[in-house]
């Protein structure tokens, strides 16, 4: 079979075939990747690029893990597809080992091909066991780009697939660099409760079936919550009969420095959903996780929704080697001790950049959003910055004002000083701005 041997050919052939998500194609020029290792991938001329944004903020394990890659290999050869209606062992074992790590009692899983269709399952599960048809879902949030997890999307990019699925209703986000609500003390918003109840009070909660919240909210600013406005919200949703449901596509698999977000504050879900560092994008896996109390009243009903590739052996068995490599190379843990080395340097741009007005993370999910005037606080785009920053060799994520700091969990102390520093140099540069 022919292949594509240079750069060059695998960008013509990407102008010509390829469709690119959320962009205008004919403003594309994307470099074309030739291999990876670690914290650094590389193009057909050699190239290197620091991956501070672990390509889709899913990249936890680094590129090319050899214990993932063996994995993979080992699982090829002795069975690379099965359908989901048999046993296989990759695929139980995986099970078992999300029984185990994620908190408290969620034991069960439905696996799908990534985040968007584990957030659909979501949706369809909470609406069966409740008999209720809405979901409360916040504005800075994305779900996924499939119908109802797009419904559920708050940002712009939900506003091509509109009118979406019926029955979705917003929240406020707490958002305290922003706060829609002025964020007096004490907060209504920030605080969680009193803006759910307001909410549940005009759209009657008995036909609210659950609230569906990114945990630490990813691609639209790395929102974290203030202490306690998770505790709130569970304690709202207990009172009413509603399903939490949390999306950690992005914040799960030690990510924030615990492994999963909603454990920094105790708080456990009905429902979790998981994709990205559950396997690194290895191998397409997504995860639906429900708690004891759902699997049994699911256990004698038929489960009425299905994948031809649910729990592919490729993707599960990677996903295994995942959890092991992470528990071995304690990753959970350098996450955590990481962060601190982040907020330090972060929050030093800030004192020496005045266009960073916010800074705030945890683990290594962090984001500074950038403005072109502290007190006005007007957003500044921050795509010249990542065009700059790749044209150094530094990879960047960024959404809107906010550059994301979300490198892999297995860079190194000297790696992570290089990519600061060199997100350094490229925020010092003035003609970016205009």
């Amino acid at each position: 079979m022919a292949r594509l041997e240079t750069g060059e050919e695998v960008r013509a052939a990407d102008r010509a075939h390829v469709l690119h998500s959320w962009s205008i194609q004919s403003e594309l020029d994307p470099v074309a990747v030739a291999g990876g290792e670690g914290s650094r991938f590389w193009d057909y001329d050699g190239k290197k690029y620091l991956d501070f944004g672990s390509q889709s903020v899913s990249l936890n394990v680094g590129h090319q893990h050899p214990r993932l890659v063996a994995a993979i290999k080992e699982q090829a050869e002795r069975l690379c597809t099965i359908s989901p209606k048999f046993a296989n062992d990759a695929r139980s074992e995986l099970a078992r080992l999300l029984a185990e790590v994620t908190p408290g009692d969620l034991m069960r899983t439905f696996f799908t091909n990534g985040g968007a269709e584990a957030n659909e399952s979501a949706i369809k599960l909470a609406r069966w066991y409740t008999g209720r048809q809405k979901i409360v879902a916040r504005y800075r949030s994305y779900h996924g780009a499939t119908a109802g997890a797009a419904s559920l999307t708050g940002d712009s990019r939900r506003w091509p697939a509109e009118p979406g699925i019926p029955g979705v209703v917003r929240l406020l986000d707490p958002y305290e660099y922003r706060c829609p609500a002025g964020h007096p003390d004490p907060c209504p918003v920030c605080s969680g409760a009193p803006h759910l109840e307001e909410v549940l009070s005009h759209e009657n909660p008995e036909t609210v079936a659950a609230v569906v919240l990114e945990t630490v909210t990813g691609a639209n600013g790395v929102i974290v919550p203030p202490d306690g406005y998770l505790r709130s919200i569970r304690e709202v949703c207990d009172r009413h009969g509603i399903l939490l449901v949390l999306d950690e596509v992005m914040a799960g698999f030690g990510r924030t420095g615990r492994w999963f977000a909603c454990e920094h504050w105790e708080v456990v879900p009905d429902i979790l959903t998981l994709a990205k560092g559950i396997n690194s994008g290895y191998v397409p896996l997504g995860a639906m996780v429900i708690s004891e109390r759902l699997s049994d009243w699911i256990f004698d009903r038929p489960f009425q929704t299905g994948l031809t590739t649910s729990g592919h052996p490729l993707a599960c068995a990677s996903g295994v080697e995942s959890i092991e490599t992470l528990r071995d190379e304690g990753l959970v843990e350098q996450a955590q001790a990481l962060g601190e080395v982040v907020a330090k340097e972060l929050h030093g741009l800030a004192e020496r950049h005045d266009r960073i007005g916010d800074v705030r993370g945890l683990g290594l999910l962090w984001g500074i959003e950038l403005v072109s005037d502290r007190k006005s606080r007007e957003p500044l785009d921050a795509r010249p910055i990542a065009k700059e920053a790749l044209a150094r060799g530094l990879h960047l994520f960024v959404r809107g004002n906010v550059v994301l700091i979300a490198p892999p969990l297995v860079i190194s102390r000297e790696d992570l000083a290089e990519g600061l520093a060199l997100l350094d140099e490229v925020l010092d540069r003035d003609y970016l701005y205009r």
